[in-house]
């Protein structure tokens, strides 16, 4: 079975166990069209979050997302190892793999590694390689990468330090990792975990978000393994 036929069964699959829309994003100046679950309110079970506080996030499109998808998007890949943090639906993802990234998408949620998987292939991007990855039982034998990104991900204070130690594990030496995030609660432990960890912020920008009602001003964090390390 050839990867694009395999991706369209994964597709019908899809649109079978979720009701989905697409949405349509303008990236930089390029239109694409996500394929993601209509609500991530109809997603949430009551004994994922019992069991691991567990809630479907992953099926949104948020702003941060957009945000750094334009500014990856606008990058040259040139083959470079790139990993995202929390791949969701695969906006991200697809960019990255469109500039010219070699991409591994993660998440907690092996549904968002399908529609990730799909979305790549709905625009004829190279299709990322999914892992399935839970930030606080990291596998001891996972593999640095040249870039790392993440969007949105500090939505809890716990996340904080637990993002850190995730991009000091899998951050290649003279790698790149940026984090967008429309300030969270976890911000703050976020960036005073680095230091301990051998990171240092390299750079630091802000970059307005407006769409309809939604008003946001997404940081983007880049960070990079200190001198010393």
């Amino acid at each position: 079975m050839s990867a694009t036929v395999g991706t369209a069964a994964v597709e019908r699959s899809l649109r079978r166990r979720f009701r989905v829309v697409e949405t349509r994003i303008l990236i930089g100046q390029r239109e694409l069209s996500i394929l993601h679950p209509a609500s991530a309110e109809d997603l949430i079970d009551e004994r994922d979050f019992d069991r691991d506080e567990r809630l479907p996030y992953w099926a949104e499109l948020w702003p941060s997302s957009s945000a750094l998808a334009e500014r990856v998007l606008a990058m040259r890949g040139d083959g470079r190892s790139l990993l995202e943090l929390g791949c969701g639906a695969g906006l991200v993802a697809t960019c990255a793999s469109l500039a010219g990234f070699d991409v591994v998408a993660s998440d907690y949620y092996e549904d968002a590694l399908r529609f990730t998987r799909v979305n790549a292939a709905r625009h004829s991007a190279p299709a990322p390689r999914g892992l399935l990855l839970d930030w606080r039982h990291l596998p001891s034998n996972v593999p640095r990468f040249d870039v790392v990104l993440a969007s949105d991900v500090l939505y809890e204070r716990p996340y904080g330090p637990l993002v850190a130690q995730v991009i000091a594990a899998t951050l290649a030496p003279g790698g790149m990792a940026t984090v967008a995030d429309p300030g969270r609660v976890g911000r703050d432990d976020f960036v005073r975990s680095l230091h301990a960890l051998g990171l240092e912020i390299v750079g630091q920008s802000e970059t307005p978000f407006v769409s309809g009602e939604i008003r946001q001003t997404i940081t983007m964090f880049e960070i990079a393994r200190s001198r010393q390390d």
